[in-house]
């Protein structure tokens, strides 16, 4: 089963696959010279990044989210004001300590290499990092960020399944599903909501005391995010020179009190909220992977939306809408049959959706495309809420399209900056 917890994880940005997910690769790869008692033999680290790593990783923050994860931070709580300052010392000093205690070489050439036509076999996302001891290899280990900041060893990547079904055999939850129509079952056999429902499942790991107090701290982290973005002026880095706009419209909004004269002002709200999540993405603020960093606007601008215009979220409030995965149309009182529609529009108009940064950064369409997802993620759950019931195409279906879908589409639309929008912005 994969926990909410999973989902929905503390990290920094711009990217869960590119950074979160490096970093948390690099930090592994600490702790096993450590358990390996090869650690204070290690006088330096090469680490090579290949595939869509190697092509954007620079401009997604990669090299310094792999210098953070082998001096031994996790995306989850580290210091994001230190940052620059601890990257500046390593720059100048070309050194690092390993896990915050062993000395290595870092020079600024050669410690990390970004293989732009190189791609690894088994993921577009892989990394090699190795140890040495002068010209020695001491041990070297490669990691595939799979995506929302999941990393996988190549040596379990072949039977990932295999070990995901051992772990469930192990921990059998009272409600195992692997489709929407299982979902669904369980809930009209049982009774439960599908918030209920995945409480249910949650408890075999966390009391449900610890699942309200993990929950409770992903919304004050969404809440933070918010904050910042909307106080915090200037220009988002990376060469774009793309300039931070939710201050200035947080400014106008708050100065435009009377809705009556145009209730749409309510949708600029949640553009707000979503501009400002992924506007402190793209500067490697702190945000909450949800389920990706450059898709984490959507969760919180949808749930502020809530909070602000519907009713104010507590504790209940926050289970039903992570336990469902972010899903509104519970909260507005939906059954399980209209969340699944919710869910199914949601997914049918984003069909096909390329990701093609400009520049490698998660700027141009990012920051605004979490701005449109959030406004139709309200929308999907007003028009399943205000259906029959009934719909010609099921969330499994559009999940097996967009599988299909995404396996047709051509590489180069895949984050790879070499597609779309990335090659043709001169143009514009």
């Amino acid at each position: 089963m994969i926990s909410v917890f999973d989902l929905f994880s503390i990290g920094i940005g711009p990217s869960s696959s590119h950074t979160v997910g490096p970093m948390r690769a690099a930090c592994a790869f600490v702790r096993t010279l450590k358990q390996s008692a090869l650690l204070s033999r290690t006088e330096r680290v090469v680490v090579e990044c290949y595939g869509s790593l190697g092509q954007t990783g620079k401009g997604h923050g990669t090299g310094k989210a792999i210098i953070l994860g082998l001096a031994g931070f996790e995306p989850e709580s580290v210091d994001i004001e230190a940052i620059p300052a601890f990257l500046d010392q390593v720059e100048h000093s070309q050194t690092l300590r390993l896990g915050g205690e062993q000395p290595s070489q870092f020079p600024r050439v050669g410690a990390i290499l970004f293989n732009r036509r190189k791609t690894l076999p088994a993921h577009s996302n892989g990394m090699t990092l190795r140890a040495f001891a002068g010209d020695s290899l001491l041990f070297e280990q490669t990691y595939y960020s799979i995506g929302g900041g999941f990393i996988i060893e190549e040596s379990h990547f072949a039977n990932a399944r295999e070990e995901a079904a051992r772990f469930d055999a192990a921990h059998p939850v009272p409600y195992p599903f692997e489709s929407g129509a299982q979902l669904l079952a369980h809930c009209q056999e049982s009774g439960l909501s599908i918030s209920g429902l995945m409480l249910a499942n949650e408890k075999v790991f966390r009391s449900e005391a610890e699942i309200k107090a993990g929950l409770r701290k992903i919304w004050q982290a969404m809440q933070g995010c918010v904050e910042r973005g909307c106080r915090s002026e200037g220009v988002l880095p990376g060469g774009l020179k793309v300039k931070r706009r939710a201050p200035a419209l947080y400014r106008q909004l708050c100065g435009e009190t009377n809705f009556n004269k145009d209730p749409l002002m309510v949708m600029e709200w949640v553009d707000l909220f979503a501009l400002a999540v992924n506007e402190e993405n793209a500067a490697g603020g702190r945000v909450v992977t949800a389920p990706t960093n450059g898709a984490a606007g959507i969760i919180p601008a949808v749930l502020h939306y809530y909070d602000r215009f519907v009713r104010k979220v507590d504790d209940e409030l926050l289970m039903q809408y992570f336990l469902t995965a972010g899903a509104l149309a519970e909260l507005l009182g939906g059954s399980p049959a209209v969340v699944e529609n919710a869910a199914e529009i949601g997914m049918e108009h984003n069909l096909g959706l390329t990701c093609d940064p400009i520049g490698g950064l998660v700027q141009v369409p990012c920051i605004e495309r979490n701005a449109m997802g959030a406004v139709k993620a309200i929308n999907a759950a007003r028009l399943a809420l205000r259906g029959t019931g009934e719909h010609k195409v099921s969330l499994d279906k559009v999940i097996r399209t967009m599988w299909e879908t995404g396996n047709d589409m051509k590489t180069k639309y895949k984050e790879t900056a070499r597609g779309g929008l990335a090659v043709n912005i001169t143009e514009c």
